[in-house]
């Protein structure tokens, strides 16, 4: 193949992403310089932090600028190579490439996706991947659930959610999921073993978080944010901790989210509140994935894949993550597995 495809920001979006906001083309593909592969896309990555980077409000990363290749990571095959670390046919995560069918990248910056028997490749997408490192760091690393704690969960039936939730049930934890619909709170308690879940679209979080978790909640893993994060934040007992991982709730929303109505209770309850992004941990993956591994090999641990076929589906599936029409970590299938 000469061309490739790849989607470019051509418009920074204003509450939810508008057709326009992004655009499709195609262009013929360059030479290789030495040291550099090829890589065909297989998967592509639809995160929450997507939508952040095609703002320009104050984040973590540069945002995407007017014209480049929307951000995003994912896991392809060699296509061609001039680096001697890679050869035609490896499968390998060429890092942050973009949302496109082929990514030239330099290959000091890629790294090798591991073969592990009965394990498919989607789960070095999720539970294997970025996903399960930050459900890993965020609970365990920040969290720290102790065993008869309390912890709630937000958008506990997501890919991170799950993983979390997950982690701080072996270590003895009382779990409590926050999730849309009974389908998923019903994968949270019969599927996972959580010990509760809350579905915020047909009860009162608040009187379910008091009937559920009647001596408060020692750990928060947030992705949510706005009202739900609000209502778990005004149960915390002292000491408690706040991991917040997201507030997906707020990002299609113009102008700065609003904060917990009652700031002084972190004072009040001597609470930790702390922000973390992944990328902070990568160089600690192999902490992480000593425990994730063997809990996947084993089926200990389970996860979902929500794959969308085609390259040219991904804005419309990004839509997904902001309304809970997707069971599990939601990626592109850009081309066929080797």
């Amino acid at each position: 193949m000469t061309t490739a495809k790849r989607w470019i920001l051509k418009h920074r979006p204003h509450g939810e992403i508008a057709p326009g906001d992004l655009e499709l083309v195609e262009e013929p593909i360059r030479d290789l310089a030495d040291g550099e592969v090829l890589v065909r896309n297989i998967y592509l990555s639809l995160d929450p932090t997507n939508r952040i980077w095609m703002s320009d409000q104050d984040q973590y990363l540069p945002p995407v600028q007017i014209g480049e290749t929307m951000r995003g990571g994912g896991i392809g095959v060699v296509e061609r190579s001039r680096s001697d670390n890679f050869k035609q046919g490896d499968v390998v995560n060429p890092g942050l490439a973009g949302w496109s069918t082929h990514t030239i990248a330099n290959g000091a910056t890629v790294s090798s996706v591991p073969s592990i028997p009965g394990v498919p490749l989607t789960a070095f997408m999720s539970v294997l991947g970025a996903t399960g490192l930050t459900g890993w760091f965020g609970m365990i690393d920040i969290g720290k659930p102790q065993a008869g704690e309390t912890v709630v969960v937000s958008a506990a039936a997501g890919a991170v959610g799950s993983i979390a939730g997950q982690l701080a049930k072996l270590r003895g934890a009382r779990v409590i999921g926050i999730a849309g619909g009974k389908a998923k709170c019903d994968w949270l308690t019969a599927g996972l073993g959580f010990d509760g879940a809350i579905d915020y679209k047909n009860e009162d979080v608040g009187a379910a978080l008091d009937r559920l978790c009647p001596n408060g909640v020692d750990v928060n893993f947030e992705n949510v944010g706005g009202e739900i994060m609000d209502a778990v934040f005004s149960r915390m007992n002292n000491f408690g901790r706040m991991v917040l991982c997201g507030m997906i709730s707020t990002y299609n929303k113009d102008g700065v989210p609003a904060g917990p109505t009652d700031f002084s209770r972190i004072l009040m309850h001597r609470l930790m509140v702390k922000g973390f992004i992944i990328i902070d941990y990568l160089h600690r993956a192999p902490e992480a994935l000593a425990e994730l591994g063997p809990l996947v090999a084993s089926g200990q641990l389970k996860w979902k894949a929500h794959v969308e076929d085609g390259l040219e589906n991904a804005v419309v599936a990004l839509g997904r993550l902001f309304t809970g029409d997707h069971d599990g970590k939601l990626m592109i299938r850009v081309s066929p597995e080797p």
